[in-house]
């Protein structure tokens, strides 16, 4: 069984996405945040978890090496094999308070139910969860991945 990816995966969206420019959260259409979680997991489908890494604020990757980073993706992915069919199902937003200014503020997490070519038989699909965060200058960042 693959243990959930719960390392903060933080990358700038405006190298990936440039039609999220700077807005406020109430500005951001849902389906832009589905399209934008796609992509991003498109990247891991195509192993470039470096990059993703590359991209990713100060914040992210003080709480993880890039070695780390793509080794658990590679880990938790590798075995499952390709998608063979991804479609969203929730878009959530949520308001988290912290004392720390980087981890504050408002995220928009997008869950996709995912079947695997080599998911075993009594576990048809997966569910892989696609979180990003709005920073202080008004821009919103991947900021993590969960597959369960």
């Amino acid at each position: 069984m693959n243990r959930p990816l719960t390392i903060p995966m933080l990358l700038g969206l405006s190298l990936l996405l440039g039609w999220l420019a700077p807005a406020a959260a109430q500005e951001v259409e849902a389906s832009d945040m589905v399209r934008g979680g796609m992509q991003v997991i498109q990247m891991v489908d195509q192993g470039k978890t470096g990059e993703l890494w590359d991209g990713a604020t100060a914040a992210a990757k003080k709480q993880v090496a890039r070695s780390e980073f793509m080794a658990q993706i590679s880990k938790a992915r590798g075995p499952l094999g390709a998608a063979v069919q991804r479609t969203w199902v929730a878009v959530n937003r949520q308001v988290v308070a912290d004392s720390n200014a980087d981890v504050a503020g408002q995220y928009v997490s997008i869950e996709y139910e995912t079947r695997f070519t080599n998911t075993a038989a009594n576990r048809n699909s997966m569910r892989e969860l696609v979180s990003f965060h709005l920073d202080r200058d008004k821009i919103w960042r991947f900021s993590g991945y969960l597959l369960r």
